[in-house]
């Protein structure tokens, strides 16, 4: 495509300003993480201070006399500006520096790209830059006339700009159309794992945040992890058990970021539905970040934006290996509720609490107890033993069964449903006497 990116690393000039007209200030040490990300290489860190930033440069003329030297005296092939442009300032800028500029949106979109492994991620990817690149088009052919006419080549014809943004409408109606097939196959997806009553948990979380580790770490797999930003791209699931739950489906996530490129969240819709349907939420966070308090803020906003504020969110404190005073324990509130986990996915300590929380949390509904079954109900002891839901299991006198059992209620409401049993039938040994007997019960 006509907008990738070399994957070599570029001589950059970086440009922050601390813009006082009431944005969130733009985090200075993030953008030149997202720079080397990139595969950029900073030669120069340019900053300043604004009030309001100017129409046609952004920044002050004194400013861009100031950043023209600096391109200059490194021969810098790009300047990147830690803020978003509008397409006739990057013109502008490109016009004065003689050196490609790029915004922070456009950054962003460039590390997507190179991120992307699968079908569905190049697509998302490549819609975001061209819904980016369509106003920005004007830049790549103002040096091209009006298709010219001749004999028999006569009519109104149309610019190759024209003709280019023509193109442009079609190759994203086509990629909105098959994005929207992926999105019916996830929801597809989803209807069946609600009908075999799986829940699905999601790691959410600012980018960078230790997600794919804490993902490999639980489930065994080897998805690509690296302590960059936006390691991640491609969503990917796989099924795990838990204790007293059974079957879970672990989701793993983009990671988010302060100011999340609008045209990234459309793009990425039927990814970040995922988490939106999610039963619960792993909100990890980077325990040791100096902005650590920022980033769950800037988290907790795209969660809004994907309308999955609302869902039960249990945080997770990774990286305690590099707090000096912090053991991996859990935090509950007054009901015991847990509400967040502290622990290390790199070293694997406290991840075996994680589990516990997940358990206790989608585990509400577990049946635990002895239950006491007559000769004639075999078929239901089966049943139970087939469900992995029999812990042990004695005899009386009498030829009744004791079944210690612990079970989801609704894994156990399923097999009474099979065998005709409502749940207030069931007999427990809390319940009866030893010598009772129970050949006329049920």
């Amino acid at each position: 495509m006509f907008f990738d990116r070399p994957e070599s690393g570029e001589l950059a000039v970086l440009v922050h300003l601390n813009l006082s007209h009431g944005q969130d200030a733009e985090d200075p040490r993030e953008f030149e993480e997202l720079v080397l990300s990139a595969g950029g290489d900073p030669v120069a860190f340019l900053t300043g201070s604004r009030i309001v930033p100017t129409a046609k440069f952004l920044i002050s003329t004194g400013k861009l006399e100031e950043l023209r030297q600096l391109v200059a005296e490194h021969k810098a092939e790009l300047v990147i500006f830690n803020h978003t442009l509008t397409p006739s300032q990057e013109r502008n800028l490109e016009r004065e520096l003689q050196c490609r500029v790029l915004d922070r949106t456009g950054l962003i979109l460039d590390i997507f790209a190179q991120r992307a492994r699968t079908f569905e991620g190049k697509l998302q990817v490549e819609l975001a830059q061209l819904r980016h690149t369509a106003t920005r088009l004007i830049r790549g052919w103002t040096h091209l006339e009006r298709q010219k006419g001749g004999i028999g080549l006569r009519g109104p014809g149309e610019t190759q700009l024209e003709t280019d943004r023509r193109l442009l409408r079609n190759r994203i109606t086509m990629i909105e159309q098959r994005l929207e097939k992926v999105r019916s196959q996830r929801e597809q997806g989803r209807r069946s794992r609600q009908r075999a009553a799986i829940p699905t948990v999601s790691l959410v979380g600012y980018t960078n945040a230790g997600k794919s580790t804490l993902f490999n770490r639980i489930t065994g797999s080897d998805v690509y992890a690296e302590n960059k930003l936006f390691a991640t791209l491609d969503p990917t699931m796989r099924r795990i058990e838990l204790a007293d739950i059974g079957a879970v489906v672990l989701a793993d996530t983009v990671g988010f970021i302060s100011h999340l490129p609008h045209k990234l969240v459309e793009a990425f819709r039927a990814t970040l539905e995922e988490a939106s349907n999610s039963t619960l939420l792993l909100h990890v966070i980077d325990s040791a970040a100096e902005e650590r308090a920022r980033n769950i803020e800037q988290v907790e906003l795209v969660l809004e934006e994907i309308g999955a504020a609302e869902l039960p969110q249990l945080r997770v404190y990774n990286k305690v290996d590099l707090l000096a005073d912090t053991d991996p324990h859990i935090d509950r509130d007054d009901s015991g509720r847990p509400v967040a986990v502290w622990l290390s996915a790199q070293t694997g300590v406290g991840c075996n609490l994680l589990e516990e929380a997940i358990s206790e949390l989608l585990g509400k509904e577990v049946v635990s107890g002895c239950l006491v079954l007559t000769p004639t109900q075999g078929r239901l002891r089966a049943m139970l033993y087939t469900q992995q839901a029999v812990i042990a299991e004695d005899y009386r006198d009498d030829g009744a069964s004791l079944l210690q059992i612990r079970v989801p209620k609704s894994d156990l409401l399923r097999i009474l449903s099979a065998e005709s049993i409502e749940f207030e039938q069931l007999l427990w040994a809390d319940d009866v006497s030893a010598g009772q007997d129970l050949s006329g019960e049920l």
